[in-house]
């Protein structure tokens, strides 16, 4: 009967832990996250200014964070990241992953702001979020030498994209294919 017991409160004190030590990892991801956020912008709105005025006027937004291995003839990676509705002022985060075919060597590690100037190019990203790019980029920073930011647009000025590189090193030509999709865990669904 004690033993009964003991099990019995164990697994009441389980039931109501759990949930509680779940909701904190998730908002520690989440917070991780809306911090790497405000980092990235800081940064583009240092480098370019005209950013700022952009996502202001623009449907909504996008960050994300990752970090690629390219060895040889494959690469991959993977990243998380959140995109902002700024008429609605909801936050969605994501996780993203790539693979890539093509000669290259060497470790990326970048940020990517998407500004979406167009609804249904938001709520595609948000819903479908593919992209798929051919690219050629070489790229080198070590501490505070050297560096890249990329910019770029892409469905037909209905999206902007700028990219920063963070560290390392990269010399690559390939196809990039990049799958971005909701973060079930973080947005509680």
């Amino acid at each position: 009967m004690i033993k009964n017991s003991i099990s019995f409160l164990l697994l009441a004190t389980m039931l109501f832990i759990a949930p509680a030590a779940y909701a904190d990892k998730v908002e520690k991801k989440r917070g991780k996250i809306l911090d790497m956020r405000q980092k990235v912008l800081v940064e583009l709105f240092e480098t370019r200014p005209q950013a700022k005025a952009e996502i202001n006027d623009a449907e909504g937004y996008a960050v994300f964070s990752n970090v690629g291995v390219q060895i040889l003839l494959f690469g991959a990676g993977g990243g998380r990241g959140v995109v902002h509705d700024n008429n609605r002022d909801i936050d969605t985060f994501m996780k993203m992953a790539t693979v890539s075919i093509g000669i290259g060597l060497g470790i990326k590690d970048f940020r990517a702001v998407f500004i979406f100037h167009d609804r249904d190019a938001l709520n595609s990203f948000i819903q479908k979020g593919w992209d798929f790019s051919g690219e050629a980029d070489a790229a080198a920073r070590a501490d505070d030498k050297g560096g890249e930011i990329g910019e770029g647009a892409s469905f037909r000025k209905k999206v902007s994209v700028y990219q920063f590189t963070k560290n390392g090193l990269v010399l690559q030509a390939s196809l990039h294919g990049t799958k971005y999709w909701k973060d079930k865990k973080l947005n509680g669904q």
